[in-house]
């Protein structure tokens, strides 16, 4: 058996010192110059560092990088690096060029005040040559900082960036270490990374996709998101002020009933929002790794197949490691700044909900998860399903039995409609079941396709998804 050492940010910014071939410049904004820091206390750093500076004053750093309209954003991180590591290049390729890989640091970070109680949070970036004269690469991250005191999220934003920095030069082939590493010497109870994004020629072996999902995976952050192309996005810059249609589910694969739902919900809450809220509605389809994590089963590539099925029919998705509808609630309440927020899921999942069983472990049972899942601006669209015993008869919250102690519960939540049934659907789909279709894939059934958007056909079919197999015809 073989044990690694987790390395402190002091061994990971002398071993970067000491090595020749490296050299950059430092741009901090919002948390003192605590990654520059990290560099000179290490010792060596005039082999390292060529220049560090810090544009606290708004008109210094508008004169500097130019206006944005945030200054803790991304945009405002892409100046940052851009203006820096084009000046060090342009200053001294001629004279350093061949020998060593230039990079620029950069971060902006909103840390806690001295008075005040605002979100702390910030972005933090490289850009850097892998090797001598080779075209730049790019590396940015979104975090959420929560520690009580300035001078401990100073301290957390030091060891990361050096991490950051140590990851882009030494762990570019491996994504579990590239991503493991970033967190060396911090905890999530201090700092969660909730995006990442690569772009260049020291990442071709690395799959940004799979690196956010491994940051859900470790427990780095609670959720991201990937718009309808596959890419990235930030997942509370992409639900703050919207209105929300949530189905959560496992997707694997997207069926029409999958579809059905999102298309039927989507119909249901434009109903109830005025018109000029109807463009501002965010759908997404959410999957948990929850109970996978739990049992350490989590399968990247099968993720990935299923964001691939989802962006294919052009929507975003949302990979989260949330194991309860409360859960999920609570974390989308928090961002959506008091927007309304809609699941679409079926009725057995419903039974699910108010199960008192599964919520004997929580401090304040059943009706508090219920109290988080509602609140004020929650409701559930219950989508029916057929009968286990029946398959003709559809089963929704007016024919369906519950526990007897739980008939007031219901009545109340459907008289305020917190829960409602949804119209429009169609009911020949409402009997396709994802773990039948994937059945049906796996064994080479060719009746599959019947039951799912000709998008995920293609998809499946072309690319050999979920173990895709074509039934051999007899001659």
């Amino acid at each position: 058996m073989s044990f690694s050492q987790i390395r402190t940010p002091k061994q990971k910014a002398l071993e970067i010192n000491i090595n020749h071939n490296i050299y950059g410049s430092f741009a901090e904004i919002g948390a003192g110059q605590e990654v520059a820091r990290c560099f000179f206390q290490a010792g060596g750093a005039a082999g390292t560092v060529a220049k560090t500076m810090s544009a606290y004053d708004m008109t210094i750093s508008d004169i500097i990088y130019g206006k944005d309209e945030r200054y803790v954003s991304v945009e405002r991180l892409c100046k940052m690096l851009n203006r820096e590591f084009t000046l060090l290049v342009d200053r001294l390729s001629d004279i350093r060029g061949d020998q060593v890989t230039f990079f620029a640091f950069a971060d902006t970070m909103s840390a806690k005040a001295f008075s005040g109680n605002k979100e702390c949070n910030g972005w933090m970036g490289v850009r850097f040559q892998h090797q001598a004269k080779a075209a730049a690469s790019e590396l940015i991250i979104h975090v959420s900082m929560f520690d009580r005191e300035n001078v401990q999220q100073q301290e957390a934003v030091g060891a990361l960036g050096v991490n950051l920095i140590h990851s882009c030069f030494y762990n570019g082939n491996n994504h579990k270490v590239f991503i493991c590493s970033l967190m060396d010497s911090l905890s999530n109870e201090r700092i969660n990374i909730d995006m990442i994004k690569i772009k260049g020629p020291a990442f071709k072996e690395l799959d940004q996709r799979i690196l956010s999902l491994e940051l859900v995976k470790q427990g780095f952050c609670r959720a991201v998101m990937f718009d309808e192309f596959g890419q990235v996005l930030q997942a509370t810059d992409a639900i703050y002020k919207k209105n929300i249609l949530v189905s959560r589910g496992s997707f694997r694969p997207t069926t029409l009933v999958n579809l059905d739902m999102l298309q039927t919900g989507l119909k249901q809450c434009k109903t109830e929002l005025v018109r000029t809220e109807h463009d501002h509605i965010l759908v997404v389809p959410e999957i948990s790794m929850s109970k996978l994590m739990e049992r350490g089963e989590v399968d990247t590539k099968d993720y990935l197949a299923r964001i691939e099925l989802l962006t294919a029919l052009k929507y975003n998705v949302l990979i989260t490691n949330f194991n309860s509808y409360y859960s999920l609630n609570r974390y989308l309440t928090t961002h959506n700044r008091d927007k309304k927020i809609f699941f679409i899921t079926g009725i057995y999942n419903l039974r699910d909900i108010l199960d008192s069983s599964k919520h004997k472990h929580l401090q304040f049972g059943l009706m508090g998860s219920l109290g988080t899942l509602f609140g004020h601006y929650t409701k559930l669209y219950i989508y029916p399903s057929p009968d286990d015993r029946d398959p003709s008869l559809l089963i929704d919250l007016s024919n369906m039995k519950f526990q007897k102690d739980l008939h007031h519960l219901v009545d109340y939540l459907k008289a305020n409609k917190y829960l409602v049934d949804v119209g429009d659907y169609e009911k020949k789909y409402s009997s396709i079941w994802s773990r039948t279709v994937l059945k049906m894939i796996q064994s080479g059934d060719p009746d599959w396709e019947k039951m799912v958007p000709k998008e995920v056909a293609e998809t499946v079919k072309t690319k050999k998804l979920f173990g895709h197999k074509t039934m051999l015809l007899e001659t």
